[in-house]
């Protein structure tokens, strides 16, 4: 599912408070039905536990309709009043996946990472997916402070895959060349034949597949048009993705496949359980195998030239 862009802290057991908190502080209950934020999505939710850490109250809430290994303890401003004003405003922001980022209620107290999380993918970016590629400096200190974070949950991308990521940089980049798009399959397209892929071979389909895959799309439908998208590919999209059209129905593997270049650097703003995130990282790795499984017919071979590199080579 989706992260956070709030790093939290896990508090000794011995500086936490089960006391119940006095009412003008305590904005939920326990037991009580909410919405909570949880990457650039909004999900229902329930609180299981109130608690007061290093000052600050925390809520354990459990996600209704997912597994439990995603329960975690967030603060009061990752979460809404379960009321109808602000259910309309979940359903505005399922609604409007893929359309640049504005401000969201509940979240004027977090910052979004910077530089390397609002830049596009580039070139380096994607050296650091290959073996003899050159090591990107760090342009702020997000990536400096997260470094342990995201050793944690490095995802190893298949050679073959990795290839396929500087080819799509050649393309675009240095031959003016863009994927045609709509692309067939498309997004979803892949993420339900992986999901068709795992029942099985699993025998059934597992809950935690599921959620997972929605939490990809989800990821990518906000994520393309901040930091997935070449400069030279942004006046296609906004030609492309117009009123409540969501990325995943119209992109394809050649734009997925980047998302997981930066899986990592998102990841490293969630607080998740360990096992949890070892569980996550075994699963999109497994996601990863099946693309290169099938690498010839979801990714294209060829690009299109675009249309503003007419002419030049005459």
């Amino acid at each position: 599912m989706g992260s956070s862009l709030k790093e939290e802290t896990t508090a000794d057991a011995d500086t936490l408070s089960r006391d119940t908190p006095p009412s003008d502080s305590n904005i939920f209950s326990e037991g009580e039905r909410v919405l909570a934020y949880h990457g650039p999505c909004i999900y229902e939710a329930k609180v299981q536990k109130v608690e007061l850490r290093k000052k600050e109250w925390k809520y354990f809430v459990h996600y209704l309709g997912w597994n439990k290994n995603w329960d975690e303890w967030v603060a009061a401003d990752r979460l809404l009043k379960n009321t109808e004003e602000n259910v309309k405003k979940q359903q505005a922001l399922d609604r409007k996946q893929g359309v640049e980022k504005g401000s969201r209620p509940g979240r004027s107290s977090q910052t979004k990472p910077k530089s390397s999380t609002d830049a596009k993918v580039d070139k380096e970016d994607l050296k650091n997916t290959v073996p003899k590629g050159k090591k990107r400096k760090s342009e702020s200190g997000v990536e400096k402070d997260n470094s342990s974070m995201e050793k944690l949950i490095k995802i190893q991308i298949p050679s073959t895959l990795r290839k396929q990521l500087v080819d799509d940089w050649e393309f675009v980049t240095q031959q003016d060349q863009l994927v045609k798009l709509p692309r067939s399959p498309n997004v979803d397209d892949i993420l339900t034949k992986y999901l068709e892929y795992r029942s099985k071979k699993d025998g059934a389909m597992t809950d935690s597949i599921g959620e997972i895959l929605k939490g990809i799309r989800c990821y990518f439908d906000k994520a393309l048009p901040v930091m997935l998208l070449y400069k030279k590919e942004r006046q296609q999209y906004n030609e492309v993705i117009l009123d409540d059209v969501s990325p995943s129905t119209i992109y394809g593997a050649e734009h997925l496949l980047r998302l997981f270049v930066k899986f990592p650097e998102l990841l490293a703003y969630v607080k998740i359980e360990e096992e949890t995130l070892t569980h996550l990282q075994q699963k999109l790795i497994d996601f990863l195998k099946f693309l290169q499984k099938n690498q010839s017919t979801f990714f294209l071979s060829a690009y299109d030239r675009s249309r503003g590199s007419e002419g030049k080579d005459n």
